[in-house]
């Protein structure tokens, strides 16, 4: 199994998480490696928690298949549950949000395109369509009468 997990600063706001609703589905976005023969995919590759795939041989379904371009062997990942929020901390710290279980592939690298949904820490006023590309993001809460931001994101994936 593997986690990605997120450290931030989270300044008036919580619960931080991707807009992923099977109506519209949040694309986590991965950089792909074979652990047949350690190839990394060149490009990024997109993984819904509602979209499955099959896999060669009737092996089953899941959310990701893969062909190495290298060695074709084939690969898969499921994700194994629905994203977790990160909740606002005096002292950022990592805080799982996804976890997956691949097989023959690792994704080794993480980028947080899509939309991003919060909630104000005090107001409880919802925040969406939070933009995480930049690595920043500032608003201003009217309720709570205060900026709010999400800043000094930090990525990692790593074993459970």
């Amino acid at each position: 199994m593997l986690l990605l997990k997120l450290t931030a600063e989270l300044i008036g706001v919580t619960d931080l998480r991707p807009s992923d609703a099977e109506g519209d589905p949040f694309y986590y976005m991965f950089k792909v490696s074979c652990t047949s023969c350690r190839e990394i995919h060149d490009n990024w590759v997109g993984v819904s928690r509602f979209e499955t795939r099959d896999m060669s041989g009737s092996r089953g379904e899941a959310n990701f298949v893969w062909r190495c371009k290298n060695c074709k062997r084939e690969s898969s990942a499921v994700i194994k549950n629905e994203p977790q929020p990160y909740n606002h901390a005096e002292v950022p710290k990592p805080q799982k949000i996804l976890e997956f279980e691949c097989r023959g592939c690792e994704f080794v690298e993480f980028k947080p395109e899509g939309n991003w949904e919060a909630k104000g820490l005090e107001s409880n006023t919802v925040f969406k369509e939070i933009d995480l590309n930049e690595g920043d993001w500032f608003d201003y809460d009217e309720k709570a009468g205060a900026e709010v931001s999400i800043k000094d994101l930090k990525w990692e994936i790593v074993r459970s």
